[in-house]
């Protein structure tokens, strides 16, 4: 079964590397074929922006692939039926207005979420774009939903299989039956 994110994603991935507008089948004109194709092109670069966001919030002190770790991880969780099916769905997860109840503490720490080092910004965004457009890195963690930091011991983490550690996290899945 194909998700509907995939198949947008993919339409849009299409259209840009023909360099040509795929008119939908219900639409009824060149401009409605543009207005459909330009809000797909407005939630997948939201989608992005999101993903850009928890890698560089989440990793952005650590190497290369644990920034790559942490974005393969939440496109892993859009594919478990467990958690939401959206990227921003995911990196929002658990957001209750004035609690701490995120599954990324970033997400509700009361602070900003604009970034600040523009050039782990440039980074987090290559990697998000990367990962979305083209599957770049993907399976880095072997199917992995979960990470914490390594000076961090989670309740959860003796239920789930570690898959190991990139950088300054620890990686782990649901057991494998």
């Amino acid at each position: 079964m194909i998700k509907y994110k995939n198949l947008v994603s993919g339409l849009i991935t299409f259209s840009i590397l023909v360099g040509t507008i795929i008119t939908p089948i219900y639409a009824k004109s060149q401009a409605e074929s543009e207005a459909v194709l330009a809000a797909l092109e407005q939630a997948q670069s939201e989608e992005m922006h999101c993903l850009a966001l928890n890698v560089y919030y989440e990793a952005r002190g650590s190497n290369f692939a644990d920034k790559v770790a942490v974005a393969d991880v939440v496109i892993n969780r859009t594919l478990d039926r467990r958690y939401p099916s959206s990227i921003c769905g995911v990196v929002k997860d658990g957001y209750i207005p004035g609690k701490r109840v995120c599954q990324f503490s970033w997400y509700c720490d009361g602070k900003s979420d604009t970034p600040v080092d523009q050039d782990k910004w440039m980074e987090a965004q290559s990697i998000a774009f990367s990962m979305i457009n083209f599957g770049d890195y993907r399976g880095i963690t072997e199917g992995a939903t979960h990470y914490h930091a390594t000076y961090v011991d989670p309740f959860w983490a003796s239920s789930l299989q570690m898959v190991g550690r990139i950088g300054a996290h620890i990686y782990y899945r649901w057991e494998q039956k």
